[in-house]
């Protein structure tokens, strides 16, 4: 009980979360952008770290967050994808740190990156309209492009229309039960390219067991998949998680 009043203390919002059972789809969404506006942050950095100022003192946000940030900021430098899709966009932080890293990591300046584009699929419209709004607040929205629908049904029209030929970067954070189901939909379309990433969030909490057993098994390491665990931490908090990365070589290894 000690321990428990300690961990409230040191992270209210996530206790207050933990306590409720609530942790999204309560208008603390709303709230959030209202927060955003009136602070007036400059620059994708800014925005990120308003975001993250709210999560930790006025109400948890089920966003990626700094620590997890700093992992796929160095997966973005290091890879340098063009094209990047993401199943589950919530209100646009991550959009927004894949935009900022794809513009860095391709040495360019946001105005000018004509080429380098993220698909942000999110279901709830509500959503949709805050990360366009929070895209635009970071100077990223003719980047970010925020998708209304399902996962599957968004893609599969985004490839049909030829917006989408080819995909870098996948990143999966939407329900951890459809991760291996809405992987299989986007492979089958034929856009991941020879070299394409594949990032799966919270594969340990609330955790996604089925996609990794599909992932790592035999018949993906055949066709030429390698997928390792990263630790990141879920924060506010100290709870440990694991992203699933997973990277598309053409040769028959599973050891990164």
């Amino acid at each position: 009980m000690e321990r428990d009043t300690e961990f409230v203390n040191k992270w209210p919002t996530l206790g207050k979360a933990m306590v409720s059972g609530v942790e999204s789809h309560d208008g603390r969404e709303a709230q959030l952008l209202a927060y955003i506006l009136s602070r007036d942050p400059i620059g994708p950095s800014n925005v990120l770290a308003t975001i993250d100022e709210f999560s930790l003192q006025e109400d948890f946000l089920i966003s990626v967050g700094p620590k997890k940030a700093v992992i796929l900021r160095d997966l973005i430098m290091q890879e340098k994808p063009k094209v990047l899709v993401e199943l589950g966009g919530y209100l646009g932080y991550s959009a927004v740190l894949f935009a900022d890293a794809m513009v860095k990591a391709n040495g360019g300046e946001a105005e000018g990156d004509a080429e380098l584009k993220i698909y942000s699929l999110e279901l709830d419209p509500t959503f949709a309209v805050i990360a366009r709004k929070i895209a635009q607040i970071a100077g990223l929205e003719h980047i970010v492009e925020v998708i209304e629908g399902t996962a599957a049904s968004s893609v599969t029209r985004l490839v049909e229309e030829g917006r989408i030929t080819n995909v870098d970067f996948l990143f999966l954070d939407h329900v951890e039960e459809l991760y291996e189901q809405d992987f299989k939909v986007v492979e089958a379309l034929g856009v991941l390219r020879k070299e394409a990433v594949v990032v799966a969030d919270n594969v340990v909490r609330p955790g996604a067991p089925e996609y990794r057993d599909f992932i790592r098994g035999n018949l993906k390491v055949e066709e030429g998949w390698v997928s390792w665990g990263v630790k990141g931490l879920i924060w506010p908090g100290d709870f440990e998680d694991e992203l699933e990365v997973s990277k598309f070589v053409g040769t028959g290894s599973n050891k990164h």
